[in-house]
């Protein structure tokens, strides 16, 4: 029994289980959301609290910060909405997303380096003399070994009483670098670097996959909506290899999408006096103008799936109402390809942080398989 009771107590520790001691000796253990995030991810039990802490000081930042984000200029309704006129009046903008204030480059940073300094990556090798190879290579990448030059807001973080070639011979900082020598294409010290950094980047989805489920149970939190918006960056970064390409992104203006038939509805919950919002609208996208398309590969030789992440959210706040992804098929002989969307949220949340007299939401489209045709559109409550 004491394995048992010393595994139990590791696990309420880490906030995997939570126990409930009656009289005597018995208890009954329940497991909780990080509990489950260590199981269905295959992870060490203490990762899924260190995800936890660093989610939270990410959301504080990007709530902090978001209401300094100015919004794209304007696209021609008629051009992306499509339907009759009640749909095209329930749109009061739609502009194309893009990622380019410095916050978004912190927010990309800041998870990637949060998934490097789990204990996932405890074993990942320092070899003899490498701790000098990091400090060198961390000189030749733009985020270097911690987060401080991208850290637009503050000064330059110190590390009191840290040589730096302990921090160097640290594993977690081992592994941000070569993410960032992945991303940003650095030129690795040794060949077996080469090894160790697509081990790193085999193990970035699966985390950030758990990642995304632990924040979930932080749903009400303000500066989700904007953290959310960053998962299917990161995904994006991952699965091509290369960092977003802003200027790609704000320059492209091919209305190969389109959207339809919105419509917001409100409802009343059963058993409560609370009411829930249900917004309803069509996607479509022309796949004849991306079958052609030089899509970059990973390098270990899959192609991208075609992922679409929705992410609605308040107008202010940053508050995170609804969030669902899908995949486009690759193999469909039709020229446009449409799906029906459905997305649920509380719509005291969203009437709340409306916007004085504005009574406004924001849906913002995705797509993780191209860049340029990421969309920010407003709708109105009422």
């Amino acid at each position: 029994m004491s394995v048992v009771q010393e595994t139990t107590e590791k696990l309420q520790d880490h906030g995997c289980v939570f126990v409930d001691k009656t009289e005597g000796t018995d208890s009954f253990i329940t497991t909780t959301p990080l509990g489950r995030a260590a199981s269905n991810f295959y992870l060490n039990h203490q990762t899924p609290k260190q995800l936890m802490q660093g989610t939270r000081g990410l959301r504080k930042v990007l709530a902090q910060h978001a209401p300094e984000l100015k919004h794209g200029a304007h696209l021609q309704k008629q051009e992306f909405v499509v339907g009759n006129a009640e749909s095209v009046k329930r749109v009061e903008s739609i502009s194309k997303f893009s990622p380019e204030h410095a916050m978004y480059t912190f927010a990309i940073a800041k998870i990637l380096y949060e998934l490097s300094a789990t204990h996932e990556f405890n074993e990942l090798p320092v070899r003899h003399s490498e701790d000098e190879l990091n400090l060198e290579l961390s000189k030749s990448l733009p985020w270097g070994y911690d987060l401080s030059k991208v850290s637009w807001w503050m000064d330059k973080q110190k590390h009191p009483g840290k040589n730096i070639l302990d921090i160097m011979a640290d594993p977690h900082t081992k592994c941000f670098l070569l993410l960032q020598a992945f991303i940003f294409k650095g030129t690795l010290p040794i060949s077996d670097y080469i090894n160790d950094m697509r081990g790193v980047v085999e193990q970035i989805p699966r985390l950030l996959a758990a990642m995304q489920f632990i924040a979930l149970d932080d749903k009400a939190s303000a500066g989700n909506f904007e953290m959310f918006s960053c998962f299917p960056l990161v995904r994006h970064i991952i699965r091509t290899g290369v960092m977003i390409d802003v200027k790609h992104s704000a320059a492209s203006n091919t209305p190969s999408i389109k959207f339809g038939n919105f419509k917001v509805e409100r409802e009343l919950m059963k058993g409560s006096n609370q009411h829930k919002g249900i917004l309803n609208f069509d996607y479509n996208i022309e796949l004849n103008s991306f079958r052609n398309t030089n899509q970059r590969k990973s390098n270990h030789g899959k192609k991208g799936g075609k992922g679409v992440t929705l992410v609605l959210g308040s107008l202010k706040g940053g508050y995170l109402l609804d969030q669902s992804s899908f995949n486009v098929p690759e193999f469909k002989k039709e020229k446009w390809w449409k799906k029906h969307i459905r997305m649920q949220f509380d719509w005291n949340t969203a009437e709340s942080n409306a916007g004085q007299d504005q009574n406004l939401v924001v849906l913002r489209v995705l797509h993780e398989f191209t860049s340029g045709f990421d969309f920010e559109i407003t709708l109105k409550l009422k």
